[in-house]
């Protein structure tokens, strides 16, 4: 569907006239993705897929009703305004870190050698390429129904886990992220009721690394820019 379409399908929704236009909303589509994993189930993959469809899906109507909210009544007690923006982060937040999650795993081939940028950089930043490994365990087992992260930050010009729960709370400034892992308790309850970390165990052994790596190395070259 073009994003006229959306635009269109989004106006009617809403009951907007035609020409009432939507000159600030961003429209975005949902992607498709192939998950061959042998870690979850099938129903597992499609409600979860669905999940992210309805975070798109919402993410375009707040942004279509962001072009019309009043913005002299802005308040940061109550207002209109204030609830669209922060559903705003909320909602694009989970869409994009959904596609990041779902184009990094499902890779029943996955390996790791040690002539890669990812791996160089992970065991420089984390002193061996299993200490990242540890962390990043500990960092699911920690987090408060969310998201584990391995991102480039820009400040400490290093990689760093980090631990986001929801999809906007502890969200670090300055950092690309190169590996997400979704450990929402809707990501593993069905094949793995609460035991979060054989999830994550069984994640991480078909994690998509040809992928992964070509985040490591778009992000290596950004990091060359922030350095000089």
């Amino acid at each position: 569907m073009k994003n006229k379409d959306i635009k269109n399908t989004i106006r009617e929704s809403l009951g907007l006239d035609e020409k009432e236009e939507l000159n600030e909303a961003l429209v975005v589509q949902p992607k498709p993705f192939s998950i061959p994993t042998e870690a979850l189930s099938g129903a597992n993959i499609q409600n979860h897929y669905s999940l992210y469809e309805q975070y798109v899906k919402d993410f375009n109507k707040i942004s279509a009703n962001l072009d019309g909210a009043n913005r002299t009544d802005a308040s940061s007690n109550h207002s209109a305004f204030r609830s669209l923006k922060i559903d705003e982060v909320y909602n694009l937040n989970s869409a994009y870190l959904h596609e990041l999650y779902f184009a990094n795993i499902g890779d029943l081939q996955s390996e790791i050698t040690m002539d890669t940028l990812s791996f160089m950089r992970l065991e420089r930043d984390f002193g061996s390429f299993d200490a990242w490994q540890m962390d990043f365990l500990a960092c699911a087992q920690a987090s408060r129904c969310g998201w584990v992260v391995t991102g480039f930050n820009v400040f400490t010009h290093t990689y760093m886990n980090y631990v986001i729960d929801l999809h906007s709370l502890n969200v670090p400034i300055g950092v690309i992220p190169v590996i997400v892992m979704d450990v929402w308790q809707h990501a593993y309850y069905s094949d793995y009721l609460k035991d979060v970390k054989e999830y994550t165990v069984n994640m991480m052994k078909e994690m998509n690394w040809n992928v992964i790596e070509q985040r490591f190395q778009r992000t290596d070259k950004i990091a060359q820019v922030v350095r000089s």
